[in-house]
């Protein structure tokens, strides 16, 4: 039985943070809204409280029974879940003189064996309104910072299970020894084992699903992306041939994709079958320039061809996906259903008419994960850490109207960018770069002729998840060789830009 700790959500940004941090402690853990019931059992080692956008002084402030989970297990609140535990208690919390935001220096005032190890002063990163003005009778301070004089405290008592509160988000970058406060936590306090590693994984998750799927079939479309070749090769390596991928040329991949990752398949021993459906895409995109039609008319058609190609073979019981758990919690809010940013960001998107029932065998894992777990499986580098590629591909970096003509164009550029941050050395220090088509033209000189051509933009991000991202850094000698070879050489392009949008405010995507 994997061990397992419980991130109950109080709606803070932060709280996939917290569990990456004990991810990276090589244990398992969940993020669940504070409201959603759960059982306690074996399995479970201990309860984080995450942070959120209430004050505990609201009238419908959000609570849980604190109380009830020492009794079985330890608990630990940050932030928000640190001021409702204090509270709960017969504590005090008060509105601040002023918002207390960003860098703090902490003290500890009390030795601990959740700060094993952490020197006597560390930086802290805060982020409240609301301040402890007085601990309940039996809690002891643990640490202090100078404006806040109950930065951590502990529940003093030998009749339940340890209960901590950090006032500070030890989740973030910017609290230099929060990661280990977490691991001490649940490593000293909580007993986990750590053993939950990509190879203990991939051993789990293949034995269940061929305990879930048995002799079924499985049909499974494929994008030649990380998140669903590392699914279907987990999938193939229960199951073997009676995992059916299906592979479609939709006409806006990049440059000789298709062939590249049907060869990539192969090579893994993936059963996969490649639809060269491009004119239908393309016809289906003709005279459509608003992003969003562009991307509902690719899903449209995308889920037709592959309904067709599902309907030529028997007996499929079961549809296998990549869904990973950023899909999973992003589709979940504190306050509701979370809005839709883009259609291609929804989780599942294959019609319920198949009547199939899912496995997604990588619902649980972040990006980092899925790579690692990827490489221990033996699929190739090269594919593992390719950057993220829309569902939509180059119909969302082709500004306007999406035809066969301004495609070819923009592989061409495309594939001279990407391959000279390879051949650089950049490319795995850019977490996303591509290409994108502008539907603006301008006179440019070549020779003794006049043009009036294309203009392409590049764009590349450095990032951790993506929910974020910053422009990259690119050498300017670099950004102009890669200019020079694209106009040079892909005739119809005579400009080139480069996007140094930070995201917020603006998107990784143009569209």
């Amino acid at each position: 039985m994997t061990e397992k700790i419980l991130i109950l959500d109080f709606g803070s940004q932060y709280t996939q943070l917290i569990a990456r941090a004990v991810r990276e402690a090589n244990i398992y853990c969940e993020i669940i809204p504070y409201h959603k019931e759960f059982t306690i059992d074996q399995s479970l080692k201990g309860i984080i409280l995450s942070g959120s956008p209430f004050s505990v002084n609201d009238e419908k402030a959000p609570e849980v029974p604190v109380s009830t989970y020492i009794q079985q297990l330890p608990v630990l609140g940050i932030c928000y879940g640190a001021q409702m535990t204090a509270k709960l208690f017969g504590g005090r919390v008060d509105k601040s003189n002023k918002r207390e935001y960003g860098r703090a220096s902490m003290e500890l005032k009390s030795e601990d064996a959740l700060f094993k190890a952490i020197p006597q002063k560390s930086q802290v990163w805060m982020s409240h309104s609301d301040s402890i003005t007085a601990l309940p009778q039996g809690f002891s301070i643990l640490a202090t910072t100078e404006s806040i004089p109950i930065a951590a405290f502990k529940k003093d008592a030998t009749d339940t299970f340890p209960l901590y509160g950090l006032q500070f988000h030890p989740e973030v970058y910017h609290s230099t020894e929060g990661k280990n406060i977490i691991k001490n936590f649940l490593v000293d306090t909580c007993k986990c084992s750590q053993n939950w590693t990509p190879n203990s994984f991939v051993e789990e998750t293949v034995a269940k699903l061929k305990a879930e799927i048995g002799d079924k079939q499985v049909i499974m479309a494929l994008s030649g992306g990380v998140d669903s070749t590392v699914a279907a090769t987990l999938i193939s390596k229960a199951i073997g041939n009676r995992l059916h991928g299906i592979f479609v040329d939709n006409g806006v991949l990049r440059k000789d994709e298709f062939q590249q990752v049907l060869d990539t398949y192969k090579t893994i021993g993936l059963n996969v079958k490649g639809i060269d459906a491009k004119q239908l895409f393309y016809d289906a995109l003709k005279d459509k320039t608003d992003p969003e039609a562009k991307r509902k008319a690719i899903g449209k058609l995308f889920i037709d061809v592959f309904q067709e190609e599902s309907l030529k073979m028997d007996n499929i019981s079961f549809l296998g996906q990549g869904t990973i758990y950023p899909d999973v919690i992003e589709s979940v809010s504190v306050h509701g259903p979370s809005q839709t940013i883009k259609s291609h960001h929804n989780v599942g998107g294959l019609p319920d008419t198949m009547h199939l029932s899912l496995v997604e065998p990588l619902r649980y894992l972040f990006k980092d994960e899925v790579r690692k777990v990827g490489l221990a499986l033996g699929i190739p580098a090269d594919m593992i850490n390719r950057h993220p590629f829309p569902g939509p591909g180059l119909a969302i970096r082709i500004l306007g109207e999406v035809n066969a003509e301004r495609v070819d164009l923009l592989q061409r550029a495309d594939a001279i960018f990407i391959n000279g941050l390879k051949t650089a050395g950049l490319y795995t220090k850019v977490w996303q770069a591509g290409t994108i088509l502008l539907p603006v033209k301008s006179v440019g000189v070549m020779g003794d002729e006049r043009t009036y051509e294309f203009t392409v933009a590049l764009r590349a991000v450095t990032s951790v998840d993506g929910m974020t991202a910053d422009w990259a850094h690119l050498p300017y000698e670099f950004l102009a060789d890669i200019s020079n070879e694209i106009i040079n050489n892909v005739r119809g392009i005579n400009r080139v830009v480069y996007d140094i949008s930070s995201k917020p405010p603006a998107t990784i995507e143009w569209e």
